[in-house]
């Protein structure tokens, strides 16, 4: 299967409507809720898995169960644009676990970054550790979420 999206078809979409409703699903029940074998799920399931279309499946927590109710959102501008700038902003994010996102954005922010921490001063403990880490930073503002209205990883079949 090549990387191009018109290479899936119907039955592709749906499967990858399951999964990402449930992976942990057998093959079998993946299978009789697309209306095709085992066998025929199976290769289908395995080719999207070898294009990289699958790149992994996961179990999704609920931070707010584990003491990380605070989502962060942090734009970051910086006048540094250089490779040696953007390699070492790279590895600087890479070593804090809590940015579970990072952007390059168009328009007036260069980074946005995601954040999910415990508090307002887990959250100051990052903050510390990310402008310490990531040298030319000349704005570094935080957005906090008052509540997540919407939160989902499924993508849909574009119309």
């Amino acid at each position: 299967m090549k990387d191009d999206i018109t290479q899936l078809d119907s039955i592709d979409w749906a499967i990858l409507g399951v999964l990402q409703a449930d992976a942990s699903l057998p093959v079998h029940e993946v299978g009789e809720r697309v209306g095709l074998s085992s066998n025929a799920c199976w290769r289908r399931i395995k080719r999207l898995e070898d294009s990289g279309v699958i790149a992994r499946r996961v179990a999704l927590l609920d931070p707010a169960k584990l003491g990380l109710a605070t989502t962060v959102f942090v734009a970051i501008r910086t006048s540094r644009h250089d490779p040696e700038w953007l390699e070492a902003f790279s590895r600087g994010i890479a070593r804090i676990d809590e940015i579970t996102e990072c952007h390059r954005m168009a328009g007036d922010v260069d980074y946005l970054l995601k954040l999910v921490v415990r508090d307002i001063a887990h959250y100051d403990r990052i903050y510390r550790k990310l402008i310490a880490a990531v040298p030319g930073l000349t704005d570094v503002s935080s957005t906090f979420s008052m509540e997540r209205m919407k939160a989902t990883t499924a993508l849909v079949r574009p119309v």
